[in-house]
């Protein structure tokens, strides 16, 4: 799943209070011998600078309040990766947290690059004793009936692990643990591996590669894990949990109406990674209605304006309102392009933008920019021509053998976020490119 990520989180013991050049030397040592690909190349602190252990120390050092530190170690080329090394101070238990958001999760289909993941986090727990670690997929986590291991995070780090809610793909659970479900039970759990660390903690690897969570191979091995360590569960009913949630995970093919798949392709991203798949169903089965914001060039209406050079002016004023408008959150605003219409649609859609703002504004400011814009970017684009009228709403632009109504079309596009959707201006534009070439 090429839209998934590989999470860890790992929560260890620390002495926050010694030198951080030394006491964070074996987790800086145990990452650049295990991150591989993924190694983060940027140090994110109070500034940004490329990554060196001086350049980590430095920033925790900086960052520092009363109770905790932190800093961010990122990539400035793929994959992407999102890392946080955070510190606890007294009167906070000393504690040190590590959190790792790598994407792809693909990365992680080959097992010798997973070894080396489970090595970085072996040497991590050995060096900074957990009360729980683990690594998973985020999309699976979002499914999981307990996502936060059935906690909110005040009463998890207030009370530490005290049961096993999940079984992930790398787990490390900590010697208090152990002993709650059991150490023979512990070491006897059928695993692809199962290590006992020097500080009584347990490192469990269910299956070899991390990409593959979601095949039946591996759920069985998850769910031989989760039953073991909680034999209250019934083997049936995990995998039944767990088969459901591989479904709602498998990869869905985009087949998007033509017309509006340059839109339609950008907004799964606003869903959860778990609701990825089920949302490019659902968008795959979408057609939105035709633009019926046009007619025939010989019904269009004449231009009845004295001055159609004024009108004009008027139109780029409206258009340039509308940059005004959007210039920082859609940068492509000034490019009048095709691909800005898209951009723009998106925008509004994500803001909810029709119903969010009063009515007068949007009829007033925001419908006028649109059409303005709209019509700027068939005139620049499709060679068409601006027919104006003193009515701006009956204002159309020719192209082809058709007249568009920009304004109208906007004025629709406008009534509602998903008429966002179903007139969007993405969709009239390729209609009039199309009909344009004939």
């Amino acid at each position: 799943m090429t839209d998934d990520n590989l999470l860890l989180s790992f929560n260890g013991a620390c002495n926050t209070l010694a030198d951080h050049n030394g006491e964070l030397a074996p987790l800086l040592t145990a990452l650049e011998s295990g991150a591989g690909p993924w190694m983060p190349d940027i140090t994110q602190g109070k500034r940004r600078q490329p990554y060196t252990r001086t350049a980590v120390v430095k920033a925790l050092t900086e960052s520092r309040d009363e109770r905790t530190t932190s800093v961010g170690l990122h990539r400035t080329t793929g994959p992407k990766l999102d890392m946080e090394i955070l510190l606890r101070f007294p009167p906070l238990p000393p504690s040190l947290r590590i959190w790792i958001d790598v994407n792809p999760i693909d990365l992680f289909a080959e097992e010798a690059r997973c070894q080396a993941f489970v090595e970085m986090v072996r040497a991590w727990a050995i060096h900074y004793p957990v009360t729980h670690a683990s690594a998973h997929s985020v999309a699976d986590r979002e499914l999981a009936d307990f996502p936060n291991f059935g906690r909110d995070d005040e009463t998890t780090y207030q009370d530490g692990f005290d049961k096993i809610y999940e079984v992930c793909w790398l787990n490390v659970f900590g010697a208090k643990l152990v002993d709650t479900v059991g150490r023979e039970r512990m070491r006897s759990t059928p695993a692809h591996r199962v290590e006992e660390l020097p500080d009584g903690s347990i490192l469990l690897v269910t299956w070899p590669t991390a990409a593959d969570f979601a095949t039946e191979a591996a759920r069985v091995a998850q769910a031989h894990a989760w039953v073991h360590l909680r034999p209250d569960l019934d083997f049936d009913t995990v995998m039944a949990i767990l088969r459901e949630r591989s479904a709602t995970l498998a990869p869905v093919e985009p087949r998007f109406a033509p017309d509006v798949a340059a839109l339609l392709s950008r907004l799964p991203e606003y869903v959860s990674l778990a609701q990825h798949q089920r949302r490019i169903a659902e968008l795959n089965a979408y057609v939105p209605p035709e633009p019926d914001e046009w007619l025939p060039l010989d019904a269009a209406l004449p231009s009845d304006v004295a001055d159609p050079k004024a009108a004009l002016d008027q139109y780029a004023y409206f258009a340039e309102r509308l940059v005004a408008l959007l210039h920082t959150p859609v940068p492509s605003v000034f490019k009048a392009s095709p691909e800005s219409l898209t951009d723009i649609d998106v925008h509004f859609w994500k803001e909810t933008f029709p119903d969010t703002f009063e009515r007068h504004n949007i009829e007033a400011i925001a419908v006028p920019a649109v059409g303005a814009y709209l019509g700027e970017v068939l005139v620049k684009h499709l060679g068409g021509q601006w027919l104006p009228r003193k009515q701006w709403m009956e204002a159309q632009v020719r192209v082809g053998d058709r007249v568009w109504l920009p304004f109208a079309r906007a004025h629709r596009y406008m009534r509602s976020t998903q008429a966002l959707l179903d007139h969007s201006l993405t969709q009239l534009y390729r209609v009039a490119e199309r009909h344009a070439r004939y």
